[in-house]
């Protein structure tokens, strides 16, 4: 489990992370979002021991990373795929790595053989793409079989067939009951990944849900067909509900109460949908006010 409880970070009269507080639990993955500059990736530098806290407590396990006896054996994190020496080969920096943490070879054979570098383990680092060093970067992560796992964008650089692989790699550890952070900017990937979002906004909590309430509270309406449209829409009109005659959309109704109300008059229903908003429409909406920067300048906050 990963605790955040009351953290700031300042530099200078900059505040990076605002009294912040949120879990993540085991057996789940947990979508960390937020606009560029929200505070995701100083959080999860401060839960890593990387950056020390203003104010407040970054906790693996009831812990701080800096009390874990063996921190690559409970915690695995990828945080900058491209922070690694250019000209070390993959094996050797996977090795280093098991050695400093009394982790036999063997352990690193099967992590590089996990996602897919065998063939290039000798060859240097500098010469691998972005999606390379994003495997190389994943296999260090796995390399303590810890039990919390914490990803930053790990799904840059990787072509589809390597997104889906992270995607099941990530719901299965969740599955087995670990701990799963994922920080992306891919809303289409967050919402076939995770289960649980915590949203930043300037430092600050913005939401901390599931997948499906976020979708519900962004609710557009109730999509319904019939052969006798213009009826159903009088009816629904006079039942003080919203109907968009363009596409049939019905606002301010559930799909129960648009059914029952056709029924009631004999109305047959040849389609009745429910349209959420979807996972990207949502978050735009509650992170509205937190962007510093839009495409094209500052924007007017």
């Amino acid at each position: 489990m990963l605790q955040i409880r009351s953290l700031s970070k300042r530099y200078g009269s900059t505040v990076a992370v605002d009294d912040l507080s949120f879990e993540v639990k085991p057996g789940r993955v947990t979508g960390f979002l937020g606009p560029n500059g929200a505070g995701k990736s100083t959080t999860m530098r401060m839960l890593l021991g990387l950056d020390r806290p203003t104010a407040g407590e970054a906790l693996v396990n009831g812990r701080h990373y800096a009390e874990l006896r063996r921190p690559i054996h409970e915690v695995g994190a990828l945080l900058d795929a491209n922070a690694v020496h250019p000209g070390r080969n993959a094996y050797d920096h996977l090795s280093w790595q098991a050695a400093s943490n009394h982790i036999d070879r063997r352990r690193v054979v099967t992590c590089i053989e996990q996602v897919g570098l065998a063939g290039v383990a000798r060859k240097p680092v500098g010469e691998f793409s972005l999606g390379m060093k994003q495997w190389l970067g994943i296999a260090g992560a796995l390399l303590g079989d810890p039990g919390v796992l914490m990803f930053d964008e790990p799904v840059n650089g990787l072509d589809p067939e390597g997104v889906r692989w992270i995607r099941e790699l990530l719901k299965g550890f969740a599955n087995e009951g670990r701990t799963v952070l994922l920080s992306s900017h891919l809303m289409s990937e967050m919402a076939q990944t995770a289960d649980d979002l915590v949203i930043l906004g300037r430092g600050r909590l913005v939401a901390e849900t599931t997948v499906q309430d976020l979708a519900d509270r962004f609710v557009q309406g109730v999509f319904v067909r019939s052969p006798r449209p213009g009826e159903l829409a009088q009816l629904l009109r006079s039942a003080g509900y919203e109907v968009d005659d363009g596409d049939s959309l019905v606002r301010g109704a559930t799909a129960e109460e648009v059914g029952d109300l056709a029924a009631g008059q004999g109305i047959p229903i040849h389609q009745l949908v429910t349209r959420s908003a979807s996972l990207e429409d949502a978050y735009l909406e509650l992170t509205a006010d937190s962007v510093e920067y839009r495409a094209g300048g500052p924007s007017d906050d």
